[in-house]
């Protein structure tokens, strides 16, 4: 992968990219409310996210970057793929908040470069019901921009986790340089998680998720008198 390509993979990874994920803590708001969720736990609380709901959206960035290169075959799979990623996302708010920061970084791509595939699933396409999740763009958008594809799913898993960890800064007395330590830390169970995505993935095991705790604080959410995030 070429530097000019790194770059850009940088800049995706980007927590400032404005797609509007820091206005989504996917549950974490309503642990933290119900002191589920503290400060001492946090790092062992992502490293399960990681080998759980990680892992797999990490196998789903995969399938959507291999599907980058059907061309005029593209549309099908890819409706068919965010339609499964949607069956994996029985909560309504995690649903609904997935496909709002899918759509806001198709936008974003399509402001950056001229990427047709990507038209499939814009605002302005006649395709208005097309369901378009953040990981298979981030994925397809790997293939398109042609980075490596193990570097893609490493930043995919980076930008998210640290998507949660800032977060959880604002939910609870989290450090700069706390956070900074349990991001770094949690660098060998990212490593990880891509490995055993790339494997499930070429095996074409059948993917499975549990993570009970997450979905029903996610159901709680709008309960809340007063948040901070929209899920």
């Amino acid at each position: 992968m070429d530097n000019l390509k790194l770059l850009q993979l940088f800049q995706l990874a980007d927590s400032a990219l404005p797609t509007g994920a820091l206005s989504h803590s996917f549950g974490l708001e309503m642990l933290v409310d119900e002191g589920i969720l503290k400060v001492d736990g946090l790092e062992a609380f992502l490293n399960e996210y990681l080998r759980e709901g990680g892992l797999l959206e990490a196998n789903f960035c995969r399938q959507a970057f291999h599907l980058g290169n059907l061309g005029e075959g593209f549309n099908q799979p890819w409706q068919i793929l965010n339609e499964r990623i949607s069956a994996f996302k029985p909560v309504r708010e995690s649903r609904q908040g997935s496909l709002s920061l899918g759509r806001r970084l198709v936008a974003l791509a399509l402001q950056l470069e001229e990427l047709p595939q990507l038209r499939y699933s814009s605002p302005g396409s006649s395709q208005r019901s097309a369901e378009t999740h953040y990981c298979a763009v981030f994925g397809l958008l790997g293939c398109l921009l042609e980075v490596d594809e193990e570097a893609m799913v490493l930043a995919y898993l980076q930008q998210t986790t640290g998507s949660l960890i800032s977060a959880c800064q604002r939910l609870m007395a989290l450090g700069q340089g706390q956070a900074a330590r349990i991001n770094w830390r949690l660098k060998p169970a990212m490593l990880q998680t891509a490995l055993d995505s790339r494997i499930s993935w070429q095996e074409n095991e059948m993917l499975q998720c549990f993570a009970p705790l997450t979905e029903l604080a996610s159901m709680r959410h709008p309960a809340l008198r007063t948040r901070l995030f929209i899920s």
